[in-house]
């Protein structure tokens, strides 16, 4: 007889109580089933579906060009792979910014059509009415402070954020907010490791860092670039847990030597 286990889904409550007991929190981004299932087995906590497809599955230099529909059918693909994490979707550019109740339309249809669990944003204050008209629908909201990707043409540069005082003190100011409001949780990029601590010590609900340093409440990362697909690209916050570009690159070329040399297929490949 087999038993069959229960596998527990990670919620949004469950992550604020890892914070309390201290517990840190482990998320990954995914866009596409069989990397999500593979992420998922794993045991990750949290699965993020981020405009990051933008660069990464698109090819394009910001995550502005990424649209509603083309993120849906990311965060579809995921759902499907899932059992266990919590999978959260980025809201993309423009589909929120300055007009609540297009935000509220965004992230119902990013719900009601892909099935995920909860919506991340980018921006404090200026984004207020937004995360409220969103929450009141009941979808859980995660904020995003520190290096806004969103924002790239504003700020100019992908540097890091909040090293002056003033911005320093705004961030502070905003991740209280953002916990006033009602997000669950909130993702700071880029941004002085002491100033992500104080933030993550200042508020109740998890604060998940990326290049913010080891005083948060969680860590994230783009999947290719910690499995070293990726090799153009090498923040000082990443960590390459294997150099998928070598081996795959490598692999590709045995094939490509194999067919040529009528070495593949042998007698035992074929019918």
């Amino acid at each position: 007889m087999s038993v069959h286990k229960e596998v527990k889904k990670v919620t949004t409550h469950q992550l604020q109580e890892m914070k309390r007991r201290g517990e840190k929190i482990s998320m990954l981004t995914a866009y596409d089933y069989t990397m999500a299932k593979i992420i998922d087995h794993a045991g990750i906590d949290v699965i993020l579906v981020g405009d990051s497809a933008s660069n990464v599955m698109a090819g394009h230099e910001t995550t502005l060009p990424i649209t509603l529909d083309q993120m849906i059918y990311h965060a579809s693909s995921v759902i499907r792979a899932i059992d266990r994490a919590l999978v959260v979707v980025d809201l993309p550019f423009g589909s929120y910014q300055g007009n609540s109740k297009e935000a509220l339309q965004s992230a119902v249809k990013i719900m009601k059509e892909s099935g995920a669990h909860a919506v991340k944003m980018e921006g404090g204050r200026e984004i207020k009415d937004s995360i409220e008209r969103i929450l009141s629908a009941g979808i859980p909201v995660m904020g995003h402070l520190g290096l806004t990707p969103q924002s790239i043409y504003k700020f100019g540069t992908y540097t890091v954020r909040a090293k002056e005082e003033e911005e320093a003190k705004r961030l502070l100011e905003d991740a209280k907010l953002l916990e006033d409001y009602g997000c669950f949780a909130l993702v700071l990029e880029k941004i002085p490791a002491s100033l992500a601590e104080q933030t993550a010590k200042s508020i109740t609900i998890p604060v998940i860092g990326i290049g913010a340093g080891g005083g948060v409440d969680g860590q994230v990362l783009v999947t290719h670039d910690m499995l070293g697909m990726t090799h153009e690209f090498s923040p000082r916050f990443l960590r390459r847990y294997l150099n998928l570009y070598e081996s795959m690159s490598g692999a590709f070329q045995q094939y490509i030597k194999d067919v040529k040399s009528r070495d593949f297929p042998n007698d035992s490949e074929q019918y």
